[in-house]
């Protein structure tokens, strides 16, 4: 139950590039008002929303930001109405890449998400092209602190239906179901862990290894991808160096 954690590598990148440019609330309130459409604007009784709510602090996303954003899904400021849309695709090298989009004009997202793909020698694909590869998960953050036991948290988070606990350097990160992640989120934060983030994914089920070259020219496609307004979140399978990483700090 302990290891690298390779999601967590890839994550954290992608959430520094959209803190960077600011985008991130943007796409957290096309989440809120998707979510207030599939099941109304009681946070109560619609777990999506709660879900998304829960994503929103976590971000630091202000609370009159999150209401307004609620309440313009309700119709109560006006009508908005996005559509989800997944595009899957091969990057260089044959990386698995699957991009998940709420737009309001789909032959605009099309075009812009394919753009991308074309300029950094990738090509987009048929759906269900690469999705086999994925699982989706639930995933639960937990910094390190002092005092923390590990060996209580794994029993605690196992014993609260998570499946697998990954321990880093500076945090854990429990696995889950997604359909488990709320009560296993619940459970923990009941035992007093801080949650620093909660949220369902896709995993790859294997990543591949590219050279410096191609790796370079992926994490440009990526983040292109990533800087489209349309674009919630992007899934890959590459395997990114430490050093990679750290290089683009």
């Amino acid at each position: 139950m302990s290891g690298h954690s390779k999601w967590h590598n890839i994550q954290a990148t992608k959430g520094k590039a959209d803190a960077a440019r600011s985008k991130i609330f943007t796409k957290i309130g096309r989440e809120l008002a998707v979510a207030v459409k599939l099941g109304g604007p009681d946070p109560s009784s619609n777990a999506t929303l709660r879900a998304v709510i829960t994503k929103a602090k976590q971000n630091n996303m202000p609370n009159d930001n999150i209401d307004r954003s609620i309440k313009k899904a309700a119709g109560e400021l006006g009508n908005v109405n996005y559509e989800s849309i997944i595009y899957e695709g091969y990057g260089v090298g044959g990386s698995a890449v699957i991009v998940d989009c709420l737009t309001d004009n789909k032959n605009r997202t099309a075009g812009d998400v394919r753009h991308a793909f074309d300029k950094h020698g990738g090509s987009l694909g048929s759906t269900g092209c690469v999705s086999y590869l994925f699982q989706r998960k639930g995933v639960i953050i937990i910094p390190r602190a002092e005092g923390l036991d590990i060996d209580e948290l794994m029993m605690d988070a196992l014993d609260a239906g998570a499946k697998d606990v990954i321990e880093l350097d500076d945090e854990i990160e429990v696995i889950a179901e997604p359909n488990d992640l709320e009560k296993v989120k619940n459970n923990l934060e009941n035992k007093s862990y801080k949650i620093a983030l909660s949220e369902s994914t896709l995993i790859p089920d294997m990543y591949v290894d590219l050279d410096e070259q191609k790796l370079a020219t992926f994490k440009k496609m990526i983040t292109v991808l990533e800087d489209l307004d349309d674009v919630q979140t992007v899934y890959h399978n590459v395997n990114i160096p430490d050093e990679f990483v750290e290089e683009e700090e």
